[in-house]
């Protein structure tokens, strides 16, 4: 099949190696050409893709980086992978999809088949997606499905291949279409009755992870002013196999997916005139976090923050990749400097952001934070000088000191 991937970032970029690995003759298109550029050259900021497997499916035929939509005129499926963010009001931000279903519509011939791995509301594949490219196109034997991703930045053990896909459409040779497609890939394929529940599915799955997290950071609050630790109670409860999923309090959530998800889940209800207040506490619960945490840090350095200076240790989302998306870290730096704080941070990932350095440990400061533990790093330099230090990381994890959530 001739492949055509919109969008190589995280998730469409693993996609369309995949894709060609298994015999596939695939485009991987991005609008960004400086992307492009150096994706040819085997520049990937993506952990799942190695460099030497990108210039190898080049230099065998087998991909194809472009930035010019006409390069996809010949091609059978179209893979719709664009970021799907929020707005200033934390409502969606459908301009990159709208864009895409745009590109799309200037090069898909009949009988081709569209199939859409951003995440979005429910509905986004029968009521935007399907009408803008039929309406663009002026074609009506075009097949849609859906398949959302299922990506996680730096996980070691699963992968689009072991990663189970669920996969729906609207109508049954489309669905059909896509779980051939997917069969030559990945292992494990779930097809379901219809694309809403496909994209349903995609919008729980996170939302569950954030209604959980929100939980665990007030049962934090809770340990707090009953002083024992929170950290400690849950390992204890996660003793029992069965019926719980441990849990661990941090500083909020961060990545494309926890963040953006449940509000996609809360829009979609929203449209369909339902209420969400626990999705919608949750949310509001970890949005605050940050703030929350910085009062903490308030009261333990004697009440003010003032010339205080302040450093943190690892600003990426999560550990061990250099993903800076909705970054709760960057929130709490922020609070912290409104309050007079002087911070400083150190990420082995992270060279620049927003013009300042990541700087080497430092012994003279008057506190230390642990947000995001890469592994590898040494925190000797803040032991031997006996720096006061909190662990703020979401983790079972001991570094040294006590978790402070």
């Amino acid at each position: 099949m001739n492949v055509a991937v919109i969008g190589q970032g995280y998730v469409g970029l693993p996609i369309a190696i995949s894709a060609a690995e298994n015999g596939h003759q695939v485009f991987g298109f991005d609008i960004d050409y400086k992307k492009i550029a150096k994706l040819k050259l085997g520049i990937s900021e993506s952990p799942e893709v190695k460099s030497n497997k990108i210039i190898e499916l080049q230099a065998n035929g087998k991909i194809h980086f472009v930035s010019d939509i006409s390069n996809l005129t010949n091609s059978d499926i179209f893979i719709i992978a664009v970021p799907t963010p929020l707005d200033s009001k934390h409502k969606p931000d459908l301009n990159f999809l709208n864009h895409a279903c745009s590109l799309i519509s200037k090069v898909i011939k009949p009988n081709c088949l569209v199939i859409n791995e951003s995440t979005s509301f429910i509905g986004t594949l029968r009521h935007l997606i399907k009408p803008t490219i039929d309406s663009l196109s002026k074609l009506d034997n075009i097949d849609y499905a859906v398949a959302p991703e299922r990506i996680d930045p730096g996980n070691k053990l699963w992968n689009v291949r072991n990663t189970p896909r669920v996969i729906g459409g609207l109508s049954r040779d489309a669905v059909m279409r896509a779980v051939n497609f997917y069969d030559s890939f990945c292992e494990n394929i779930n097809p379901v009755s219809q694309a809403e529940v496909a994209e349903a599915a995609k919008l729980f799955e996170n939302t569950f992870r954030q209604v959980n997290i929100a939980l665990v950071n007030e049962f934090s609050e809770i340990s707090s002013q009953l002083n024992f630790s929170a950290n400690e109670a849950i390992s204890a409860a996660a003793t029992k196999s069965f019926g719980f999923m441990p849990f661990f309090p941090g500083i909020g959530v961060g990545g494309h997916c926890i963040p953006v998800d449940p509000s996609y889940l809360t829009y979609s209800a929203e449209q369909a005139g339902a209420d969400s207040p626990l999705i919608n506490l949750a949310n509001e619960i970890n949005l605050r976090a940050p703030i929350r945490i910085a009062n903490k840090i308030e009261v333990k350095l004697s009440g003010t923050l003032i010339g205080k200076e302040i450093q943190l240790v690892g600003i990426t989302y999560k550990p061990n990749i250099s993903d800076l998306r909705e970054s709760p870290a960057l929130i709490l730096i922020q609070e912290l400097r409104s309050r007079g704080a002087i911070v400083s941070w150190f990420d082995p990932l992270i060279e620049i952001y927003n013009g300042e350095k990541s700087q080497p440990l430092k012994s003279s400061i008057d506190l230390g934070l642990i947000v995001t533990p890469h592994n590898g790093i040494d925190y000797s330099i803040w032991k031997n000088s006996k720096t006061e230090v909190i662990d703020l990381s979401a983790n079972q994890m001991n570094f040294g000191w006590s978790k402070f959530l």
